[in-house]
This record gives structure tokens, sequence and C-alpha cells, in this order.
């Protein structure tokens, strides 16, 4: 046997059926229900093709959840299983649909307690769509079959014919992966998932997927630990960090020589940032005492240096005693 369910047999599960199916794997969907859906790790339920009409669904455990009264059935693959394509129709294309369904003849007209793989087929027409399901299934793919695909004339196309629509639950707190199930809605209030690699809270309000973002705690800051350079001296400076996010502003006052505007003032060093609080590519940033105005670049070293400076009203480049005010914003 190998695809074990769980709960279902009215006699001889067998410890290895207990053992193997989810047991335990259950995130809630209401007061009563159970989100199903595939359980992650590796691939499960992986599809690979078999032959020209026929597809190979790898191992996985995985939940389905029947009517309200009958509960989740945990269900194990344990070994691959091969299911085969009708042929095309002559006309339309048509998608069909693999899946995990459940029969348990207390709930149903099957008078059986069985798990199985199966293909819903749906309906050729000019554009065709996915099928609904039977009830107390799980939909793990869709297939594309052609209009007159069969094994004589190729099959299919497993390259292009699958859409993968196997969706993920995980025990109730944990964090689901997003699978095929990029709109498909949380189960409840502060769910989490991971979004190719971004953290997100289903806001059951709202009824959204919402970036997690952590609380606003106090930002870091600092008011020293520059080095300044020879020909300046630190008049202020403030430094703040939240979210990754610096803002740095420095006044610093030339004691060294005036340097001129023009034709510019080549890489006059101002003063090092200290180490946790530089950049992590160069940017330039802007400096200016009020009349004349320019930029700096501070570098990956948090060496910021003056490159270029614009003469203004009473200003002969850098004099004496200026007072140069640095400010840039960066993302660390």
């Amino acid at each position: 046997m190998t695809v074990r369910p769980a709960w279902l047999l009215p006699l001889g599960q067998t410890r290895e059926d207990t053992r193997l199916a989810p047991i335990g794997t259950w995130s809630p969907e209401d007061e009563i229900r159970t989100r199903d859906g595939v359980i992650p790790g590796g691939n499960p339920f992986a599809a690979t093709s078999a032959g020209a009409m026929s597809l190979q669904i790898g191992v996985g455990r995985s939940a389905v959840q029947g009517t309200t009264a009958q509960g989740a059935y945990p269900v194990a693959v344990d070994a691959p299983e091969t299911v085969t394509f009708t042929d095309g129709n002559a006309q339309f294309d048509r998608i069909d649909s693999v899946i995990v369904r459940v029969y348990d003849g207390l709930f149903d007209e099957s008078e059986q307690p069985l798990a199985r793989i199966e293909i819903v087929e749906g309906e050729p027409v000019a554009t065709p769509t996915a099928p609904d399901l039977p009830p107390c299934s799980l939909r793990l793919w869709d297939v594309t079959v052609p209009a007159g695909a069969s094994a004589g004339v190729g099959g299919i196309d497993w390259g292009s014919a699958l859409t993968d629509r196997r969706r993920y639950t995980t025990a109730a707190g944990g964090i689901i992966p997003t699978g095929a199930g990029a709109d498909l809605p949380g189960a409840y209030d502060g769910q989490y998932r991971d979004a190719d690699g971004v953290l997100e809270r289903w806001n059951a309000e709202d009824a959204t997927w919402e970036t997690y973002r952590a609380p606003d705690r106090a930002p870091d800051t600092i008011s020293g630990g520059l080095v300044v350079a020879s020909g300046w001296s630190l008049d202020s400076f403030n430094a703040r960090r939240r979210g990754g996010v610096v803002q740095i502003i420095g006044y610093f006052v030339r004691t060294g020589a005036t340097l001129p505007a023009n034709p510019n003032l080549g890489d006059t060093l101002i003063a090092t940032l200290p180490t946790g609080w530089r950049p992590v590519i160069m940017l330039e940033a802007l400096c200016s005492n009020g009349y004349g105005f320019g930029a700096a670049a501070i570098g990956l070293d948090g060496k910021i240096t003056v490159r270029s400076w614009a003469s203004g009203e009473n200003t002969a480049g850098i004099e004496k005693d200026t007072t140069v005010r640095v400010s840039a914003t960066f993302v660390q």
C-alpha cells in the first residue's frame, strides 16, 4: 500500500500508517476545520514524466480536509504513484488536475475507506480552466492536455504542460512556504508565510498578506567617534540608525589654508566615520556653508572627502574658519 491514510480505516491501521501519516500537523482554518495542504520538506509530490501520457507523482505527506463533520485526514504516499491521462480532445485543449483524494464510506457513497492519487478530467473548450474538485480532495498539479494528444503522436509536452498547484500547510504557528498559494488567503489572523524570502503576516480584518515589519524600537545614535583630518576641527556630529537606514549630519570647521573653489578641490579628506556606521557602497553626500555648496564622497572605509565646490556670494572656495555641513542618508 503506497497511499496510506490515518484515522480512516475502521480496522487495520498499522503502526507504519501512524508513523508515516502527518498526525499533529494541524493549522486551524476556523474554529474546527483544518487548513489542508502539502507538508513541506524536500519536494513533496514532485511530478516527473513517466511516459507520453503518464505522470509520476513522488512521495509526500498531506492533510486533506473533508466536511466539517468529517474532519481532516492525514495521508502519506510512501512510494511514487503513476497516473495516466486519456487522449486529448480532437478540437480543444483541456486542463486535468492531479489530486490526493480520500474516500470514506461513512460520509460518501464509496462504501470504502481509501486514499488515492487520481486525475480529475477537465472540460475541453476553447479557453479551458481547471476542473472543480470532488469532496475531500487536495489539488497537486494541473496538466494541460493538448487537442489531439496521444501516445502515438508524442503525447504531452511535460516541460510546458505542468502547473504547480501544491499549497502548503504546517502545524499551528508554523511558517508556511508560499508554494502555489500566492493568491490563497491565510487561515487565521497572525499566520506567517515565507514569500520568496520575505516574511508576510495574514491580516484577517483586511483579508490580505502584509510584509512583516518588526516593531519600532529606539534608534541607535552616536554623536562622536569620528577621526577628523588635519586642517579641520569638529563642531558637532550626530548619526542615527533605524531599520538599517543611517542618517548622518556633521559640522566641520576649516582650520587649515583656504581651499580654492576652482578648478576643483580634488579629494580633500575631512573625517572618517567610525566602524559600524559606514556605507556598503561608495556614495555622494551634500555639503554646504550656506553660500558655497558642493559634493562629498563617503567610501566603504568611511572616509568623507570634499570633491567639488561652487563659489557663492562672499565665498572664494572654502576659506579658513568656514563651517561646512555634510549630510547623507544611506542603507547599510
